[in-house]
C-alpha cells in the first residue's frame, strides 16, 4: 500500500499545477472571446454546412434532421426558440449575392481558425503551419464535415428503421448518440488540432472529463433556466439571446478546461514545481518544456494578440 500515498501526493501536485495553468491561460477570458466569435460565425457556418449537404442528393433532406438533433440535444431549455430564430436567419441568406456568400464562408473560416489558435496556445505550440496547409485543413473541415454529419444521420435513420431492433434498443441508441458525438468531438479537437504529437491516452482522458462536464452542465443549465427564469423576466421575448450566449460561453470553457487537462498530462516533469507560472519558475521551466518537445515554447503571448 506504499504506492497509495505517493499517488495521492502526485495527484494533489497535479491539481495544483492544473489550477495554476488554468489561471495563467485566462480561460474565462478566452472562453468569452470564443463565445463571441462563435455567435458571429454560427449562422455563416450553419449556412455553409447546409449548403454543402444540399449539393449531395443522398443528404439533401438531412439538413432539418441535423438542426433538430443539435438543438434538441446540445442547446438546453431554449433550443426550440433558438432554432426558430436560426431558421429565419438562414432563410435570409438565400437572398444574398455571391459576394455576401463569400463573406459568410470567410466568417466560418474565422471560427475554425480561432479554435486552432486557442488550442495551440494551450499546448504551447510555437510551430506555425504553412498558410496553404492551414487553408486546406479548414477547407477540408468545411467540406467533409457536413458529409460525415449527414452520413451519421442517414445511418441513424436506417438503423432505427430496421424491424429487428427493439424500441428499447432504439431509445438507448438515441440517448447515447449525443454523448458519443460530444465525446468524439472533444477527442478529435484534443488529438488532431494541436500542432504537435498528443498521446492518445491523454486525449481520451481530456475528452472523457470534458464530456462528463458537458453532460452535467447541460442538465444543470436546463434546470437553472426552467426553475429560475431570470433572463425571461428581464428580457422577455429576447431572452433566448443571452441564454444562448451564456450557454456557448459555458461550452467553450468546458472545451478549454479539457484541453488544459490533456496538455498538462504531458507535462509531468512540471507537476512538482512549488510556484508554477511565477517569474523564477517561468525562466527555469521554459528550457524544460523546450527539451521535452521541440514544438513547445513560452506562453507569454495571448492567442488573440500573437502575430501571425
Amino acid at each position: 500500500m506504499d504506492w497509495f500515498p505517493h499517488r495521492v501526493h502526485l495527484f494533489l501536485h497535479y491539481i495544483h499545477y492544473l489550477v495554476k495553468r488554468v489561471n495563467h491561460d485566462r480561460l474565462t477570458v478566452n472562453a468569452g472571446y470564443m463565445a463571441y466569435i462563435t455567435l458571429l460565425s454560427l449562422v455563416p457556418l450553419t449556412t455553409v454546412l447546409l449548403t454543402a449537404l444540399s449539393r449531395i442528393p443522398t443528404f439533401a433532406d438531412a439538413g432539418d434532421q441535423i438542426q433538430d438533433f443539435i438543438f434538441r440535444n446540445f442547446v438546453p431549455a431554449a433550443g426550440e426558440t433558438v432554432q426558430s430564430m436560426f431558421t429565419v436567419f438562414i432563410a435570409n441568406t438565400a437572398k444574398m449575392t455571391t459576394i455576401g456568400l463569400a463573406f459568410l464562408f470567410v466568417a466560418a473560416l474565422l471560427l475554425i481558425s480561432s479554435i486552432d489558435s486557442n488550442l495551440n496556445y494551450i499546448w504551447r505550440s510555437k510551430k506555425k503551419r504553412a498558410r496553404v496547409y492551414s487553408f486546406s485543413l479548414y477547407w477540408t473541415v468545411l467540406t467533409l464535415g457536413p458529409i460525415f454529419v449527414g452520413a451519421s444521420i442517414v445511418v441513424s435513420s436506417y438503423i432505427t428503421g430496421l424491424r429487428i431492433i427493439s424500441d428499447d434498443a432504439i431509445n438507448f441508441f438515441y440517448q447515447a448518440l449525443p454523448i458519443l458525438f460530444s465525446f468524439s468531438a472533444f477527442f478529435g479537437l484534443y488529438m488532431f488540432v494541436p500542432n504537435l504529437k498528443v498521446r492518445v491516452t491523454h486525449a481520451l482522458t481530456g475528452a472523457l472529463i470534458a464530456g462528463i462536464l458537458f453532460e452535467v452542465s447541460k442538465k444543470g443549465f436546463a434546470i437553472y433556466i426552467t426553475q429560475f427564469p431570470t433572463y425571461e423576466l428581464i428580457y422577455g421575448a429576447l431572452s433566448a439571446v443571452p441564454i444562448l450566449f451564456v450557454w456557448v460561453y459555458l461550452c467553450w470553457f468546458i472545451v478549454l478546461v479539457g484541453a488544459e487537462i490533456t496538455a498538462s498530462l504531458g507535462e509531468k516533469e512540471l507537476w512538482h514545481e512549488e510556484t508554477p507560472y511565477q517569474a523564477k519558475w517561468f525562466v527555469k521551466t521554459t528550457d524544460k518544456l523546450k527539451k521535452t518537445s521541440p514544438n513547445r515554447g513560452d506562453s507569454s503571448d495571448s492567442p488573440d494578440t500573437k502575430s501571425e
